[in-house]
């Protein structure tokens, strides 16, 4: 029986490499996949997932507005497997609907993001997805301490971590790192008291 997964962690955790391996795996035993990512994420073109360690493919974006179950009706039915890269971006209802396909059409979905933004606050689409994936799964990483990272802190043009503004802010490692609490925490602490407020 067919599954919806979700699969999270902290940036730098290699998601979106997981997902294209896991894409390509698919491929070479002849299924079909449809990869899905939601196109507020352009960072790297409109159309593509591209990983840090350089893995890349084509995929088909989604705004907040498309139902994605009509979307697979209409022009994906044949896919074997649905796989969303940054399904933080999804809207509730498009984690729904990729639910109801699970559920109508017995194929597994496989869903990579980020759980929380920078100040540790869920994404609309991932705590969805924690209140309805059938298997929740934690890709780890490492704080530069050593420490797993669990926070995905934001950083200024300065590099001072960054404690307010907008939920999504896009951007790779020039604008986040992966950190413990801990070291988040401290970092606050420091900059704080050196009057320095973000």
């Amino acid at each position: 029986m067919a599954k919806l997964y979700f699969k999270f962690g902290a940036m730098g955790c290699s998601k979106t490499a997981q997902a294209l391996i896991t894409k390509f795996n698919y491929e070479e035993r002849g299924m079909k996949v449809l990869l899905i990512k939601p196109s507020i994420d352009n960072r790297d073109g409109a159309t593509i997932v591209r990983s840090r360690i350089g893995l890349q493919a084509e995929a088909i974006t989604v705004s907040e507005n498309v139902d994605v179950y009509e979307l697979y009706l209409s022009k994906y039915r044949d896919s074997n497997v649905i796989i969303v890269d940054e399904c933080q971006f999804l809207a509730p209802d498009q984690v729904d609907q990729l639910s109801q396909i699970v559920m109508d059409y017995d194929i597994p979905v496989l869903c990579f993001g980020l759980s929380t933004d920078f100040l540790t606050h869920l994404f609309p689409g991932s705590r969805r997805l924690f209140e309805i994936a059938d298997s929740i799964t934690e890709i780890k990483s490492v704080c530069k301490c050593g420490g797993k990272a669990t926070v995905n802190a934001r950083l200024d043009d300065e590099g001072n971590v960054v404690f307010s503004g907008d939920q999504v802010c896009l951007g790779g490692n020039e604008r986040y790192v992966a950190m413990c609490k801990k070291c988040w925490l401290k970092a606050k602490r420091e900059q704080e008291a050196k009057g320095i407020r973000t």
